[in-house]
């Protein structure tokens, strides 16, 4: 990296986090369940329990929930095993410079959702609360901005604190009020699915899964490099992420069916519960975007060669400043760029098993690896253009095909060079400067 730091970094921005600041599986479960939680996953559970019957939104749910899983798992593994952050695996697979590609679309999707994250909590809080007032809203965007920028500064110790606060009250409050729900509608669960049933499809309904938080997941290294080793951070990252996420889809679905909402806080309004509700959806945004400030917070450092801290305080200005903006104005533009990252996680995991001898320290040798680039704009490209399939996985599949012609290139180039058989001929190695 570009600084040398005397004093010690709790958070390990710039070195493999050593095994005596690892964790427990218990704690990195309550990490990674907290970074699941997130209100926009609701919003996809709407869309499940408008587009589909109930056996539908089931199947859809399991179907994308264990390929989100298994991908998040994957990298889970890899930052465990490595004690590296993305920004430092991508360094590795990218080459130093090739790395700010990574670092920058991580940090430019996490701020963007950082800053809509905290419009979902002010903006409804402010109408039920105060009456809709725009001073009130701002007042509310600027303490939300403020505490969940604060448990990103102070680092994965603040991290750990919020989401063993936060995770069973939100899991255990949200469910009595689904439950609540259930009890006191009109017809069974089955039948109000069926009469919200549209005309998505199941494939279509296992895209919607992957796709919710498919960006944030990408980051799961940031976190899971606490763990143990690389079986703990890839258990606690795959029950973490389906349980979580498929919680978030079930509390956005009843909202659909039972009040015509999309988030657990208007079925808690709904059932007189207004300010369990108003806890319930500050620390469920909360466990979120204190996370995705630290993974904005570390790409911004990788990229400018600054410590984490000042990097997310800067981020964390950017998302509250732009907050309501961001909230009306880009939630698309931020689901088109979800689709860019999952090209970035897949060559994440294969450059950690094609080569584990080169994770043994955080050194770089290469500049730019243009193979590895080139397969994340492509992905991303695809990704965003081609209407069949599931997007990000076709992005996934179009990155991983660019980065092994690289590699195989790579081992033909050394044969030949064994056999004394390359003069004249191009060096595939030679697009790895």
């Amino acid at each position: 990296m570009k600084n040398d730091n005397t004093s010690v970094d709790i958070d390990f921005a710039e070195a493999a986090v050593p095994h005596y600041a690892r964790r427990g599986i218990v704690t990195m479960f309550m990490i990674m369940l907290g970074f699941t939680f997130f209100s926009a996953s609701m919003w996809v559970g709407k869309e499940l329990a408008d587009g589909l019957d109930f056996g539908g939104f089931i199947i859809s749910m399991i179907i994308g929930g264990l390929i989100l899983s298994l991908y998040t798992g994957l990298l889970g593994y890899v930052g465990a095993e490595t004690g590296m952050s993305l920004d430092l695996l991508a360094r590795k697979a990218f080459g130093a410079k090739g790395s700010y590609l990574p670092s920058a679309m991580i940090s430019f999707t996490q701020i963007g959702w950082f800053g809509v994250g905290i419009a979902m909590f002010a903006i409804p809080v402010a109408n039920e609360l105060l009456g809709g007032s725009t001073a009130a809203e701002w007042v509310l965007v600027i303490i939300a901005g403020v505490c969940m920028t604060a448990s990103a500064y102070f680092g994965i110790k603040s991290l750990t604190l919020i989401s063993y606060i936060a995770v069973p009250l939100v899991a255990i409050l949200g469910t009595v009020a689904m439950v609540m729900a259930v009890k006191q509608g009109n017809g069974t669960l089955i039948d109000q699915f069926a009469k919200s049933s549209g005309t998505l499809t199941v494939v279509g309904g296992a895209g919607l899964v992957i796709g919710s938080f498919v960006s944030g997941g990408t980051a799961t290294p940031n976190f899971s490099r606490f763990a143990r080793n690389g079986k703990v951070g890839a258990i606690t990252t795959v029950i973490a992420f389906f349980i979580g996420n498929s919680l978030m889809f079930f509390f956005g679905g009843i909202s659909s069916v039972y009040v015509g909402g999309n988030d657990i806080f208007e079925v808690m309004i709904n059932l007189g519960l207004f300010y369990l509700a108003i806890l319930v959806l500050g620390l469920n945004i909360w466990t979120t975007n204190d996370n995705a400030l630290y993974s904005a917070g570390l790409g911004l450092a990788n990229i400018f060669g600054q410590r984490k801290k000042p990097m997310v305080l800067v981020s964390g200005i950017i998302g509250t400043v732009l907050a309501v903006w961001l909230y009306w104005n880009f939630t698309g533009w931020l689901n088109i760029l979800n689709c860019t990252l999952p090209p970035v996680g897949i060559i994440l995991v294969m450059s950690f098993f094609m080569d584990r001898e080169k994770y043994k320290d955080v050194e770089v040798t290469e500049n730019v690896n243009w193979f590895a680039v080139f397969g994340v704009v492509l992905g991303a490209v695809v990704a965003n253009l081609v209407p069949w399939g599931i997007a990000s996985i076709n992005g996934m599949i179009v990155a991983a095909v660019c980065y092994l012609v690289r590699q195989q290139g790579e081992k033909v180039s050394r044969i030949k060079k064994i056999l004394g058989l390359t003069q004249g001929q191009p060096n595939f190695a030679d697009l790895a400067v």
